[in-house]
Order: structure tokens, then sequence, then C-alpha cells
């Protein structure tokens, strides 16, 4: 039997793996001047944290969760997204004690049984950031403009950031009655799930990928109408604290986000380059979601970012350099391979790459490996060359040679390689 890896699951193999060590690099560089700190939730957790973070009615819960019982018949579930583990550590280990607004972020796999398709799996993996403790909507303008400060940081172009209200809960009673009048008299063209939708959840409707649905919500009335004062404020204050900052947005009352506990801001970075799945970005404000899981009522506001949609825009953006070792260094000769494994690990615990082999090999099949690794430079070192005191150092792309002495020998090679 042949194993292959499950359908929805990918290897991330190298030459990969370079462009994800890039981006959460660069991730960590730029959220660190804002203040935030890097959390590490499990990826397990009782089902119920997302079943009632998340919502009953959400295709997630509903249809896209990998949930077991364990040995004691209690429900556990792989993390479908990572803010309600976030929300729940942050309230199990009472961080908000420690500081009044916490700004942490995670990086990590989510796992969501849904069908495969270009730039998703069932198993991917996100970059989220999360501000607790503070209202907005100073934090929303400020955790947007970081993530647009990331994006371009990453060299990404052609993106567009879309931004909506939907409200608190009170000014989105009389929308939900209008949505649903509105819809009812839509029924015959909305997809299945959307009828049912506009019974237990109609803001459901607006997320919908369908065609035939994104025309009928199209023309469905608009949440920016129905917002009571102090959100219109907050929405107001928002697009200000952008506007002040050159930071160009799309209003989108159509924009929504697929969880139920999102409230005022929601907002969502597209592209035209990834066909119907064009958002690498979107998040918005949640105040209360740590009160639903059993916390203190602190708002927050927080997003979540697709890292195999950001790699697919990194490696058509930018010609990728495989790296390749710095120097290979070959020994020839029992005395001479013992040294060499010395020189060799010396120079790797300075942080130089060097490559070599292990099992005694010619000259001839040593430079070959040399250059199939890609090594800039190849040390060569024979007994002969040990008791003359001098090593053979070739540059791979001149084809030069030269003599290097093996007094400081270590010394030497850092200037070589530079």
């Amino acid at each position: 039997m042949e194993f292959a890896s499950i359908k929805g699951f990918k290897d991330i193999l190298p030459g990969e793996t370079e462009t994800w060590q890039r981006l959460e690099a660069a991730a960590r560089r730029v959220f660190r001047p804002y203040g935030f700190k890097e959390i590490k939730p499990p990826i397990l957790e009782r089902t119920e944290l997302f079943s009632r973070g998340i919502g009953l009615d959400t295709d997630i819960v509903a249809k896209e969760m990998y949930s077991f019982p364990d040995s004691k018949g209690n429900g556990m579930t792989l993390r479908p997204e990572a803010t309600a583990s976030v929300v729940r550590a942050y309230i199990q280990h009472k961080l908000y004690k420690l500081d009044p607004v916490q700004k942490l972020y995670t990086i990590g796999p989510m796992f969501r049984h849904e069908r495969p398709q270009k730039g998703r799996f069932r198993q991917f993996h996100q970059i989220n950031a999360e501000i607790l403790g503070d209202p907005g909507p100073k934090s929303d303008a400020d955790l947007i403009v970081m993530v647009m400060g990331l994006l371009s940081t990453l060299g990404l172009k052609g993106l567009s950031l879309q931004l909506n209200s939907l409200g608190c809960p009170q000014c989105r009673v009389q929308f939900k009655k209008t949505l649903n009048r509105y819809l009812a008299q839509k029924t015959d063209a909305l997809c299945s799930d959307c009828r049912r939708r506009a019974e237990t959840n109609p803001l459901r409707v607006f997320d919908c990928k369908v065609e035939a649905c994104k025309e009928v919500v199209s023309e469905a009335p608009s949440i920016l109408e129905f917002l009571d004062e102090d959100c219109r404020h907050h929405f107001r204050s928002l697009q200000e604290y952008l506007e002040d900052y050159k930071v160009p947005f799309i209003l989108n009352h159509r924009l929504v986000r697929g969880l139920d506990y999102y409230n005022r801001t929601t907002f969502e970075i597209q592209t035209e380059r990834l066909g119907s799945q064009n958002a690498v970005t979107g998040g918005g404000r949640y105040d209360g979601l740590v009160k639903i899981l059993g916390g203190p009522d602190q708002p927050a506001i927080g997003f979540a970012m697709g890292i195999e949609r950001l790699v697919e825009l990194m490696e058509e953006d930018q010609e990728q350099e495989s790296e390749t070792p710095d120097l290979f260094v070959a020994g020839l000769g029992a005395k001479s391979e013992r040294k060499v494994f010395n020189w060799v690990n010396e120079l790797r615990q300075s942080g130089i790459w060097v490559d070599m082999v292990y099992a005694p090999k010619g000259l001839k099949a040593q430079m070959k490996q040399a250059d199939r690794s890609g090594a800039k430079k190849v040390l060569i070192i024979g007994d002969n060359e040990l008791e003359a005191g001098k090593g053979v150092l070739r540059d791979m792309t001149t084809k030069e040679q030269k003599d290097v002495p093996l007094d400081n020998l270590l010394e030497t090679l850092k200037k070589e390689i530079g």
C-alpha cells in the first residue's frame, strides 16, 4: 500500500517553506512595534467553545468542524478558527487583569471540512491578531493600518480595503425585520442554504458565494441606513482616522463576516487575482464574545489572514531564489575527514551554512554533490593538504581556485564567504 496525504491536507515542501518563513518573519517584525505579543493556544478545544462563540447557525459549526468525543464522551474539536481560542485563553488566565488592553497574535493551523479548491484546504494556516479591551474606533483604525502595512511589506499590490459596519444588536433589530421582508420576496432566487438562513439568521445571506444569491443581496437594504447614533459616530470616526492616514477604502454595505460574534466594524482586504475566493484578510469587532464565553464584558477587534493565499500571491509577485549552502567542504582521507567534521560544525555554529558528505567518497563524487547542492564555494582538504598546511578553495561560479592557509582557517573562511 502506498500512502498519500489526505484530501485537503497538503505537504509544504522545501522550496515552499522558505516563503512561509519570510511571511511569518515579516508578520512578527511588523507586529512588534505595535506592541503585539504572540500567544500559542492549543489546536484542540471543547466543541462548545466554538458552537457557543461562533454560532450554531453558521456553516462552520453546522457543517465544517472536525469534532469527535473523547474517552469520557466530551465533545472535542480541532479549532476551525483562532479567535475563540484566544478569547478562551484571555479569560482563563485573566490577562485583562495584567493590562486593560491586550494585543495578541497567533500563527498556526486551522481545520475545516469543506470542499478543497485553489488556495483553500481542510488544514489551512492563519495569522490572527486581536486587540482586547478597547472599544475603538481608534484601535479599529490601528489594526487596519497595521495589516495594510504588513501587506505592503510583503510587496503585494492590487489590493482593496472593503469597509462596513454591522451595527450593534439594538440597531440590527429593525434592519433584520426589513431584510426578512425583502428576502421573503426573493425566496425563489435563493439557494437552499440561503432559504434556511433567511429564516434563522438573514445576515448570513450576504456571505453566500452563489451568484444568484449575490445578485439578490446586491439590491438588499443597507445596514448603514439603520445604525443608531453611537454606531454611526463610531463608523464615521474610523473612516476619519483612515482618511487622515491616507488609507483608501471602499464602503461595502453587503460585507459581513461568516461568524455570529461580529458587530460594528467589519473589513476585508481583497484581490482580483484569486478568483471567487478573493479575500486575503478579513476581520472586525466582536465586543460581546468575551462575555458570551464567560469573561468580563470586554470589547475587542481582530483579523485573520490566510497564509496559503498570501504565499500564492507572494510567489506570483516575487522571483524566488532557492537558498543554497555558502560552502561545501570536501574531505579526502581518514585524517582530513575528522578535521573537516570539526571545522564544518564550528562554521555552522557561527551561522554559516556548510554542507559535506557523510560516507567516504572520492573528489569527483564530492564535487558532483557540491554542484548539486548549489554551494557557492568548495574547500578541498586531503591528507596531503593537511600535511602542507594549505587547503584549496574553489569558486563554483568563476571556477577559480586558490590556496588558503589552514592556520586560522575559520576566520579566513568567514572573510571569504562574507
